[in-house]
């Protein structure tokens, strides 16, 4: 007969956490967030991967492009780039976020030399920038022949068809370095000549990158980012169980840190084929992640085929419908809680320390200090991250409201037969997603800022300095329905920020 579980599975929303004894030191300033995201001896090696968020981007087409990348690496985290297409445009995307090396980026306001001063003014309307490089062909990479800013034209005394060549500083007259020149040497160089921007150039006079005067601040101001030996971003890549001999190599070449393989159940024997012919192709030294699984049977069936950290949650993204479609899943607090317990009894048998990842079930920020609380090493998120600026999607305006679009991977918009395909064929033949709309947030940076510093009070009101602390020190109780409501306002009458009072 099937096997019953006695006890209901439970979601975050029906935990809270008990405070516990804080030191002076206990204080947000003096908490670190420093994560593993990949297996290793622990006590024994330090991880090959650690993050300085416990937080990473789902891998949707609604949310990991490589701004997004960017933009969190910057913060710490990692994006995990979707594998719902192409696998030249996946491996374009990671390259794209590969050459954006902390301090140097890709130009993206360039022209021909015949092009008019009209041209220059529409191209800067369009980018903002006002630094234009000028090549041979017009292109980020072409042969650099001048350089044109706001001092080398005035709209009001010059003829809009005046062409780039008779007003541009040419290549003769410009400082410039050498593409091989460190981030140190390059702000030198603008400190020392006085510069707003410094082109960096390769052997045959084609434009690689530009240093910016003003970004040596902003750098300063980004202390978390997460770089690798070669001063780049640090991104990640999904794959899926079909292309993965041909999709893996691609992604290796433009420079992916570490995969992770894509898929709405991870129990299967597609992933466990996937994760060998990885390791046994390239070695350990290629990481992948592998999942989701709910139960501590998946988390020990995906760590004996070799994955790098595992995933948690079967239908509990706020996109998701697959336990409204097929009945399938579990509560996301209940399935970490087993899987931190199978995690750390791995650990004891072998002396290996494999990263969990809770993937969905986060409505509120608190629930990912819950997540933590409970074992998840780290946190992938789409809902969260699709609201930002830097997400691929559209901004619109709904009803005087702004929105962002965001749509599952199981979604017919995202037509990702790879994800789930049943092993008959390609044709995607019901969705487990769907197609909606998120309330805009604004800039990542802001709002990821504002949700650690929230992590951070929280494990301080637990006498925790660390995510391990906090795990070893959490008090955790399960809350009544009543009780939830307790938590929030109630019993008054609330000011409306609008109209005054409102009941």
């Amino acid at each position: 007969m099937a096997q019953y579980f006695s006890e209901p599975s439970r979601t975050f929303s029906e935990y809270l956490l008990i405070p516990g004894y804080s030191s002076a030191d206990c204080i947000p300033s003096n908490v670190s967030l420093k994560t593993p995201l990949v297996k290793y001896r622990k006590g024994q090696e330090e991880c090959p991967i650690t993050m300085n968020i416990p937080v990473v981007s789902a891998i949707m087409q609604s949310v990991s492009g490589e701004k997004m990348a960017i933009a969190l690496a910057k913060e710490g985290g990692i994006s995990f780039i979707y594998g719902s297409q192409t696998i030249e445009d996946e491996a374009a995307m990671i390259k794209a976020v590969k050459d954006n090396k902390a301090g140097f980026v890709k130009s993206d306001s360039n022209i021909r030399p015949d092009s008019t001063m009209a041209d220059v003014v529409a191209l800067k309307k369009r980018t903002g920038h006002s630094t234009i490089a000028v090549t041979e062909d017009g292109t980020a990479e072409g042969k650099v022949v001048g350089l044109v800013t706001s001092r080398d034209y005035r709209v009001s005394r010059m003829d809009p068809s005046t062409k780039v060549s008779e007003f541009m500083t040419p290549f003769e007259k410009l400082i410039w370095a050498k593409d091989d020149c460190t981030l140190k040497e390059a702000n030198d160089i603008i400190w020392d000549h006085k510069l707003n921007a410094l082109p960096i150039i390769d052997n045959n006079q084609r434009l690689k990158s530009f240093v910016f005067r003003k970004d040596y601040d902003a750098h300063k101001n980004n202390p978390d980012e997460l770089l690798d030996s070669h001063k780049r971003y640090i991104v990640g890549a999904g794959i899926n169980t079909r292309d993965y001999a041909d999709r893996v190599p691609a992604l290796l070449n433009a420079g992916v840190d570490v995969l992770c393989v894509d898929s709405s159940e991870g129990f299967s024997e597609f992933q466990q084929m996937t994760i060998r012919h990885i390791k046994d192709t390239y070695g350990e030294d290629v990481k992948v992640g592998a999942g989701n699984i709910v139960d501590r049977e998946g988390f020990r069936f995906l760590a004996e085929a070799g994955a790098d950290f595992i995933k948690i949650g079967i239908g509990g993204g706020s996109i998701c419908i697959t336990r409204e479609t097929k009945g399938i899943g579990r509560g996301q607090a209940t399935a970490v809680i087993e899987v931190a317990a199978a995690r750390d009894q791995y650990f004891k048998e072998t002396g290996i320390y494999i990263p969990i990842c809770s993937d969905g079930g986060i409505v509120y920020d608190y629930h990912m200090t819950l997540a933590l609380a409970m074992g998840a090493d780290f946190l992938m998120l789409g809902r969260y991250f699709s609201r930002f600026d830097e997400s691929p999607t559209n901004k619109l305006n709904l009803n005087g409201t702004y929105v962002k679009e965001y749509w599952g991977e199981g979604s017919n918009r995202a037509r990702n037969w790879q994800r789930y395909d049943d092993g008959e064929g390609s044709k995607l033949k019901f969705e487990e997603g769907v197609d909606s709309y998120v309330p805009y947030a604004g800039s990542l940076k802001d709002n990821v800022q504002q949700t650690m510093a929230k992590i951070k009070a929280t494990m301080c009101n637990c006498g925790a300095l660390s995510i391990p602390e906090l795990q070893e020190k959490a008090k955790l109780t399960v809350v009544s329905s009543t009780s939830i409501v307790e938590g929030g306002a109630h019993d008054v009458i609330l000011k409306d920020k609008g109209n005054g009072a409102t009941i």
